[in-house]
């Protein structure tokens, strides 16, 4: 009888690729559950490799991959593991992406470009994914593009309680490096009291990535101490100039806030030079022991992921995690 009543029960597995076990190994520890053991190796021409060692029949299978560097090997083992997951006949299986790989690929900026953030949703509905969970998108329009569920989790609140903790007690206010993330902005005012709001008025050029000409700060910093905050940091030349535009405009100190440390270099100089006090990210991507530097505070994003994984395994709301401010 044990045993049917075992595919009668609900089966939560928890899988992880390679890219960042450490993430998907907290996860499962504050789940109550162990990760399914793998084997996963490349052949010598470097294709990918992918068998589960126990069955995942019937189950509501959650796969963990976090698309860093080199992101389109992770890319292609994650979507291998989807495919292995659906031809082992798992009941549901949702793809949960800490960092989106291709997330700034979301519109076409000028003639012949691809919109990649729209391809990756298809290549993941194609290998076989139900659902998407993912933690602060490059913009909200990358959710329209999976046909079927994706549950946007924000790191705001865990960054924002941090340094409500830590600067809570002075005059504060909250930076956009750009206009177009003004709305975050707003959100993290909202949770530091009402601080108030200013940008970073800039001029990208378009034939030079992650490079940005001019900076203008719009609105009142002096004297107080700017919460810088968006949504990834990467070779850290945008959110650097930022930071001197502000410290030219009288601010008392710079705290950077940031979501997903991808730190390409030379990040990690430009940061650690920079006239920021802090730099608060969180680990939605591993960050090597060579990348950490003083001034870095790494916040743990496993307990929005496994929270959220919980109330899509046991139907409830994820929406019901954000306080109103879904």
């Amino acid at each position: 009888m044990s045993g049917m009543k075992r595919t009668t029960e609900k089966n939560l597995m928890v899988f992880s690729g390679r890219a960042h076990p450490e993430l998907a190994e907290e996860v499962a520890r504050d789940l109550g559950t162990g990760l399914v053991p793998s084997s996963m190796y490349e052949f010598a021409n470097s294709e990918i490799y992918v068998r589960y060692e126990e069955s995942a029949r019937g189950s509501d299978a959650f796969v963990i991959q976090s698309h860093t560097a080199p992101v389109n090997e992770w890319i292609m083992e994650h979507l291998i593991m989807v495919d292995a997951l659906k031809r082992a006949s798992a009941k549901r299986i949702t793809v949960v992406l800490p960092f989106y790989g291709y997330a700034r690929q979301d519109k076409k900026h000028r003639g012949r470009e691809p919109i990649s953030a729209r391809l990756m949703a298809d290549l993941f509905k194609t290998a076989g994914a139900d659902r998407l969970i993912t933690v602060d998108l490059h913009s909200d329009q990358i959710q329209g593009f999976f046909d079927g569920p994706v549950d946007h989790l924000m790191a705001m609140p865990i960054l924002a309680e941090h340094v409500k903790q830590k600067y809570g007690d002075q005059r504060l206010a909250v930076v956009s490096p750009d206009a177009g993330r003004i709305k975050v902005a707003e959100r993290w005012s909202a949770r530091l009291g009402g601080a108030p709001l200013a940008f970073i008025h800039k001029t990208r050029r378009e034939d030079r990535p992650n490079e940005t000409v001019a900076n203008r700060v719009v609105g009142k910093v002096d004297g107080r101490i700017c919460i810088l905050t968006d949504d990834m940091i990467d070779t850290g030349g945008t959110i650097v100039k930022a930071a001197e535009a502000l410290m030219a405009d009288g601010a008392a100190g710079v705290v950077i806030a940031a979501t997903h440390a991808i730190l390409s270099d030379p990040a990690v100089d430009r940061l650690k030079n920079s006239p920021a006090t802090e730099i608060v990210v969180t680990n939605t991507l591993p960050i090597p022991e060579d990348r950490h530097f003083d001034k870095l505070t790494v916040l743990s994003i496993a307990p929005l992921i496994s929270r959220a994984i919980k109330e899509v395994f046991e139907d409830g709301s994820v929406t019901s995690m954000f306080d109103g401010h879904a």
